[in-house]
């Protein structure tokens, strides 16, 4: 299905990239983004699964490892930021439309909206270290680079709050060690206002006012971000 809800395949065409478009039965068809097996590098889990079909494609089409990147939307989102925060040595760049920040669901039963237990899709609150160290201890001892993220948000979604965004921005410029240093209004259109790390290379932020549950998909920006067009 979300093969169709973008432009993607279109993009892939002609840029000449390839596509994977995992998917899971299990939790109302929403990814594991909760158990400490997903949570943790190389433990398993719906994280290990989506990196042994990456490893698979990448050896059966030669492709550039150094040039993996990932993104998804609401649960893809959620299991996006999984995959950053689990296998940094695998993705290069990721992109999460509509998400939640790293561990925001651990040990919850599942991470669905029918889930009893919505504390996390309604802002569950830490402070950047906190959020910080749970990126870091999914996989202790590493010390080579960091995925680059990029967060886009609806600020009118009331199923994953818009805070989750924001507890998102403050995990991954902590885990970087980077700081906001400008806000832009007005791009990439009206409703949204970029929220810029850094030198926006490796974290930015996209927050829309008045878009919902979830966050349309922009091709462009993304793409660009994640280095594959100009």
């Amino acid at each position: 299905m979300f093969y169709q809800m973008t432009k993607l395949p279109s993009y892939a065409d002609r840029l000449g990239f390839i596509l994977i478009y995992p998917g899971t039965t299990k939790y109302s068809n929403c990814w594991d983004v909760q158990t400490a097996a997903t949570l943790t590098h190389g433990a398993g889990g719906d994280a290990l699964s989506v990196v042994n079909a990456v490893n698979y494609v990448l050896s059966k089409y030669k492709g550039d490892p150094a040039r993996v990147f990932v993104m998804g939307s609401s649960s893809g989102a959620m299991m996006t930021n999984a995959l950053a925060g689990s296998y940094p040595d695998v993705f290069e760049a990721g992109s999460a439309y509509s998400g939640i920040a790293f561990a925001c669901a651990w040990g919850m039963q599942a991470a669905t909206p029918m889930n009893a237990n919505q504390t996390c899709a309604q802002g569950m609150t830490h402070t950047p270290e906190e959020w910080g160290n749970f990126v870091r201890n999914a996989y202790p001892g590493y010390t080579g680079k960091r995925t680059r993220m990029q967060i886009w948000h609806g600020l009118a979604d009331t199923l994953v709050r818009p805070q989750c965004a924001v507890e998102a921005l403050k995990q991954w410029s902590n885990v970087m060690g980077l700081e906001n240093t400008k806000n832009n209004t007005g791009i990439p259109s009206a409703a949204y206002t970029e929220y810029v790390y850094g030198n926006g290379s490796q974290l930015v932020g996209y927050l829309g006012q008045g878009v919902g549950h979830t966050a349309p998909v922009n091709e462009d920006y993304m793409l660009r971000f994640f280095g594959l067009m100009e």
